[in-house]
């Protein structure tokens, strides 16, 4: 087991999703966003079976930013309850995580 994250986050739109995924990775929350238009969502919301074309968000971070992370998506998000689902990376490549570890470091400036 890994103390790294992948972070599933639906968006409205693509703008929305690459100005949530320009900020994380600013600020050092995720060290890579991958964004994946053309999602199609079937959910309940307030009692109704909604249908949505939402943009998917790949989150790769650390399970020590996720707090700050999700804390971030609330401020920059527009959904009243974004998704924001968090899974564990049991297996990656040492060299990735080594990386991705070194990317996250939220209040570092480089």
């Amino acid at each position: 087991m890994t103390d790294a994250l992948i972070v599933f986050c639906t968006c409205e739109n693509e703008q929305q999703a690459r100005r949530l995924a320009t900020g994380l990775v600013e600020r050092r929350l995720a060290a890579c966003v991958n964004i994946l238009p053309g999602v199609h969502s079937i959910y309940r919301w307030q009692g109704r079976v909604e249908n949505a074309e939402e943009v998917l968000l790949l989150i790769k971070t650390t399970e020590s930013t996720f707090a700050a992370l999700a804390h971030q998506i609330h401020e920059l998000h527009s959904y009243e309850t974004p998704e924001i689902v968090g899974i564990a990376i049991s297996n990656a490549d040492g060299n990735y995580l080594d990386w991705l570890r070194q990317q996250v470091q939220p209040g570092s400036a480089s």
